[in-house]
């Protein structure tokens, strides 16, 4: 099942159901006005949405309406928690490499796990606006859950039960500000502006083989600026979600709704490229002793987009463009 949030002008937005091949759309707003509401009340309402899901597949409904990705926001325009985990080893490896870091302690034991903003996430195609390019612009590509309710203490063989949907995300990053950061303790504050979602989420059996051992089995294919910048695997993740779902479930519950993600999609072999600027610049820096590629200016775009082995659309695309916002109060 494919679900997706129309923009409506509210905050969050009302539910639809979109076709496999994401060409057309039904409101499902009558079996739950968004899609909040249908991960809280999902074991109620899960049927109905699938029967409308099918009846969209199956024929041409009259009240089916074409699809335009413009017109969809974030899956969950707003969460009650984000969690973005950093699950590609390979990823904190070249960091650790390139810039003389210390290695983190039980990092291949422990998943490391931040809590982000959720109050403002962005549609495929809205813009991303910041107020400088000096602040170190970066996406970083990585797949998502939603969890329905979670209780604390929730065991990893279990977690997996609890996974509602799936999602693709590019989780902005802004590289000159997150050293302080991380020195401080405290966590990402303002490294971390607003994330962005592809135009739909998945049901997991949506992705057939390509979900097993808690992880998403495809490619995520990024262009910087309409160039190829990379295709890493997420099957390269060293926990797998179920593994995640425990760590952030260990000493609260988790609420319906909860968005947790993976952390950028990295993997050892280096020809498949990367997924966050961050990794290129890493690379080049072991290699040359400095790197060569700039962070993001004004006017780039980048896509993003995880297709299934035989080229079938899952997610929809992520295609943004980065433009000058509000300007740092003097």
């Amino acid at each position: 099942m494919k679900l997706a949030t129309l923009k409506d002008g509210s905050p969050d937005g009302r539910l639809i159901v979109v076709s496999r091949d994401l060409r057309r759309a039904m409101d499902a707003s009558g079996i739950a006005p968004t899609l909040q509401r249908a991960i809280e009340n999902w074991t109620l309402i899960e049927v109905e949405l699938q029967q409308l899901y099918c009846q969209l597949n199956d024929g041409n409904p009259a009240n089916a309406f074409d699809l335009s990705p413009e017109e969809l926001s974030a899956p969950l325009p707003r969460a009650w928690q984000w969690l973005d985990g950093s699950c590609f080893l390979s990823h904190a490896e070249l960091m650790q490499r390139a810039f003389n870091l210390d290695p983190i302690e039980g990092a291949e034991s422990i998943p490391l796990m931040y809590q982000g903003a959720g109050d403002d996430f962005l549609g495929p195609h809205d813009d991303l606006a910041l107020p400088s390019e000096a602040h170190g612009i970066d996406f970083e590509g990585e797949f998502a859950v939603v969890v329905g309710e979670v209780p604390m203490g929730c065991a990893a063989e279990d977690a997996l039960k609890h996974v509602r949907l799936i999602m693709q995300v590019n989780d902005v990053s802004l590289r000159a500000l997150g050293p302080r950061e991380m020195k401080t303790g405290f966590g990402f504050l303002q490294a971390k502006p607003s994330s962005s979602f592809a135009p739909v989420a998945v049901t997991p059996d949506e992705l057939g083989e390509a979900w097993r051992n808690g992880r998403v089995h495809l490619p995520l294919n990024v262009e910087w600026n309409g160039r190829w910048f990379g295709h890493p695997h997420g099957g390269a993740m060293h926990f797998g979600f179920h593994e995640l779902i425990a760590h952030a479930a260990l000493t609260r519950k988790l609420s319906a709704g909860t968005v947790i993600g993976s952390g950028t999609v990295s993997n050892h072999d280096r020809s498949v490229g990367s997924a966050c600027i961050a990794e290129r610049r890493a690379i080049e820096t072991i290699a040359d002793g400095k790197p060569s590629t700039t962070f993001m200016r004004f006017g780039d775009h980048v896509r993003m987009e995880a297709r299934g082995p035989e080229g079938e659309v899952l997610f929809g695309e992520i295609n943004q463009r980065v433009v000058q916002g509000a300007m740092p109060c003097a």
